[in-house]
């Protein structure tokens, strides 16, 4: 399954259904096939997405320090998965949009 966000603030979003779920669930919206995040809920869910961003980034740095202190290069942290997503969201409170959701 996909999901795709749409805005009239930014161009079509398609992700994987387990991103999409975790992004969802991070922002605090029940994942389904559709939804709504609307204009008024945006700076919340930035904030939410930015602290979760934070957590994973830490998270990495320390299993970092815990193991070999080696990066695997293939890895894509949630920051990586998360910026479009962010910048889709900023662009539609600018503009006031509501950004919905479907499968």
């Amino acid at each position: 399954m996909l999901y795709k966000f749409k805005s009239r603030a930014a161009p079509d979003l398609i992700m994987l259904e387990p991103h999409g779920r975790q992004i969802l669930e991070i922002i605090g919206k029940t994942p389904g096939p559709s939804g709504i995040i609307t204009a008024a809920q945006i700076p919340a869910a930035v904030s939410a997405l930015e602290a979760a961003v934070l957590a994973d980034e830490a998270l990495a740095a320390a299993q970092e320090t815990e193991d070999d202190g080696t990066e695997r290069a293939d890895a894509v942290h949630l920051r990586q998965r998360a910026a479009p997503f962010l910048d889709m969201l900023r662009r539609s409170v600018a503009e006031e949009r509501d950004v919905v959701w479907g499968a």
